[in-house]
């Protein structure tokens, strides 16, 4: 029987080029997780291939060369920027005789690391959970062998079955006590909505500054690092505009290109506060060469939440880093529609204490109490 290796501090990391065109980025953000997984690299190993191997997704030549990095750096981890079937990661592992995690594994490890609240641990669980059951077919030997059933009289459950059964009652439990988080969190919306506050969230790809942004604007102290998914649990507070009107701001979980379904399903919970939001800020970062696919990355987890029908105002963060000026930017209706601004040094929020003005005035018109749904007055007082 084959055991699985436990891993090491130090990694190869191999990222291979189907023809995509933004791979460089693909690699420069895979170096990024995994320090933010606090591994170092050893060597980081490319190809090119025009479709993966079904045995070993790299190929036999390649994993040769991996093996040899991993010989000669002294590394005990290989960690692969795509996602690998459970018969491929057990393939790897026998070939290179050590651990091998795919993208999904790094995040969903990252994610457990980061996760302080009791509701984000149980996110994290569900989801790590969820994709183990897809590594229990096909996965470890040991997992198939069976035990005697009662008197040793019939083959009984094996250990296969077994597993999977119990993982199924831990996954269920942990769904329902989400399931009580979620009533929890509707109970404070419809509180919030009875006071006529507005409820807005920050989203954005992972590191472009949603914290620091937040901290700027409410003066509180979430956690902010220069590092991917340093935020996980969200955190919401009161913010009080110059103009007197009042709304909750929220700092959510960051988003990332091939964020796993079921990442997302996990924490449908947390991104509940995005769901029923009356707006949302799409913290951008700037300064990144790619921002444009990092916007279209997270306008495609906001549709899968369901979140793409709620108007958004896009907030260009780090413009410090790229000589640029603050401001903002108006539709042909007079709203604004982006913000410039610097989260870091404070340049442009009051631009977005502005924009976050305009639309708590506009909410409180379009909801005037002298005028029904149907636009019939109704009678006040002096009637």
């Amino acid at each position: 029987m084959f055991d699985r290796p436990e891993g090491g501090d130090k990694a190869v990391l191999v990222s291979l080029d189907f023809g995509q065109p933004d791979y460089e980025e693909d690699v420069e953000e895979l170096c990024r997780l995994v320090e933010s997984a606090g591994l170092d690299i050893a060597e980081v190993i490319r190809g090119r291939r025009s479709r993966p191997d079904p045995a070993l997704f790299a190929g036999s030549g390649k994993v040769e060369e991996i093996s040899l990095s991993l010989a000669e750096s002294g590394a005990a981890l290989a960690v692969f920027n795509h996602e690998l079937s459970a018969a491929q990661e057990r393939n790897l592992e026998k070939a290179l005789n050590c651990r091998v995690i795919d993208r999904t594994t790094l995040i969903l490890d990252i994610f457990a690391q980061r996760a302080r609240s009791h509701e984000g641990k149980l996110q994290v669980e569900l989801a790590q959970l969820e994709h183990l059951s897809t590594r229990l077919v096909r996965g470890w030997t040991h997992l198939e062998r069976q035990r005697g059933g009662i008197g040793l009289r019939g083959p009984g459950e094996t250990q296969l079955e077994t597993d999977r059964r119990l993982l199924g009652k831990r996954v269920k439990l942990l769904k329902e006590k989400l399931t009580t988080i979620q009533r929890q969190r509707k109970v404070q919306r419809r509180a919030r909505q009875r006071a006529d506050v507005l409820s807005v969230s920050l989203v954005g790809y992972t590191n472009a500054g949603k914290s620091t942004l937040f901290n700027a604007l409410t003066h509180a102290k979430a956690y902010a690092a220069d590092q991917l998914f340093a935020t996980l649990d969200t955190t919401s507070r009161r913010l009080f505009l110059p103009e007197g009107g009042t709304v909750v701001l929220s700092d959510t979980v960051g988003f990332i290109k091939h964020l796993p379904h079921s990442l997302v399903a996990a924490f449908r919970a947390t991104l509940e506060e995005a769901i029923q939001a009356d707006l949302l800020l799409h913290v951008v970062d700037a300064s990144s060469s790619n921002f444009a696919q990092q916007i279209e990355e997270v306008n495609k987890v906001l549709q899968e939440i369901g979140a793409d029908t709620i108007p958004q105002v896009k907030i260009m963060n780090k413009i410090d880093l790229k000589g640029l000026s603050s401001g903002v930017e108006r539709d042909e209706y007079g709203r604004i529609v982006a913000v410039r601004v610097s989260a870091r040094t404070g340049d442009g929020l009051d631009f977005v204490r502005q924009a976050l003005a305009e639309t708590v005035a506009a909410t409180r018109r379009q909801n005037r109490p002298e005028e029904t749904t149907l636009g019939i007055p109704i009678p006040g007082p002096h009637c």
